[in-house]
């Protein structure tokens, strides 16, 4: 197949392009190598691919999207660009509107016009917000999130059910639960804790160290990726992507920490607007339909990663 990644020089989207090459498909990335972190980093993802065809884009221009999806002849679109982040999307919430929703209706309408059979949307487990029950399943009410960026996921997955029911689209929403792994964003905890404690910086600890996450390694995500590709379902579906387990913030920080070997200097904060409490997959229906098998846990995840950060700092 040749497939469109949007958002394929980000962390997620240059993993996915790598498996699809060593799958064999043809790649095209579009990314608009914008500064929520450095693009130069960016950048680098795409020169380790040198077969994945670069398209720089940005997801909000209607025109060039309608341009570079109805020339491109693409059997698949993997849409992975995004603003991404709870506490960024705090502060400007109208950019994530435009580019989460806007983008992805103009990807979806492009890829109507263009005959484009498959679409899988990376949204997120920010949807589940408050939800009371867990672990979270797929088919549960959700009456609330808590920020717009999991409001923007949550309509992202809306607009794709209106193409798939609208125009027999085949699209497969999967919910992915705060990945990690070797090239992770910056910006994120794992990264920014793992820096911190190297440097003998103190990280900071929202809240008392007891909120919990699934977190899930980027090769069993790009592994549901290629799974979501395949899927013969309804035309449209939604899949949890997790690790099936969760860890506190306090474990995490203390994971770090053995795989530095260095003790970490925490500075204690109030719990942040927008974060979830507690995330934790139900992943019942990915094994089932997907194939989908996570591998790597924690303790043998956060190593890989710390390895690579100490080869790459």
């Amino acid at each position: 197949m040749r497939i469109l990644v949007t958002g394929g020089a980000g962390f997620i989207g240059s993993h996915a392009c790598a498996q699809l090459l060593r799958q064999g498909h043809a790649v095209a990335a579009v990314d608009d190598f914008n500064d929520f972190y450095d693009p130069a980093i960016k950048r680098a993802n795409l020169r380790a691919l040198p077969d994945v065809e670069v398209l720089e884009g940005d997801i909000r221009d209607a025109g060039f999207v309608e341009k570079t999806v109805g020339a491109g002849k693409f059997d698949a679109i993997i849409h992975a660009a995004a603003r991404a982040g709870v506490r960024p999307s705090l502060k400007d919430p109208q950019l994530y509107i435009d580019t989460n929703i806007t983008g992805t209706q103009n990807l979806l309408a492009a890829a109507h016009r263009a005959g484009i059979g498959r679409f899988v949307f990376a949204s997120s487990s920010s949807v589940y917000g408050l939800a009371k029950k867990t672990p979270f399943t797929e088919d549960m009410p959700l009456p609330q999130t808590l920020s717009p960026y999991a409001a923007t996921k949550i309509a992202g997955e809306h607009l794709c059910g209106n193409y798939a029911h609208l125009y027999g689209m085949r699209v497969v929403c999967l919910r992915l639960f705060t990945v990690y792994g070797p090239g992770q964003r910056p910006d994120l905890a794992i990264h920014k804790f793992t820096r911190a404690i190297d440097r003998g910086e103190s990280i900071p600890q929202f809240g008392d160290g007891s909120t919990r996450r699934d977190y899930t390694y980027i090769d069993d995500i790009v592994q549901g990726v290629a799974g979501a590709l395949r899927y013969e379902g309804p035309a449209f579906d939604i899949f949890n992507l997790g690790e099936n387990q969760t860890t506190t913030l306090s474990e995490l920080i203390a994971e770090i920490e053995r795989a530095l070997g260095k003790k970490a200097a925490i500075e204690r904060l109030p719990e942040q607007q927008g974060d979830m409490p507690l995330t934790a997959a139900d992943i019942t229906k990915a094994r089932k339909l997907l194939g989908y098998n996570p591998r790597t846990q924690i303790r043998e995840g956060i190593p890989k990663f710390v390895e690579w950060y100490l080869s790459n700092r």
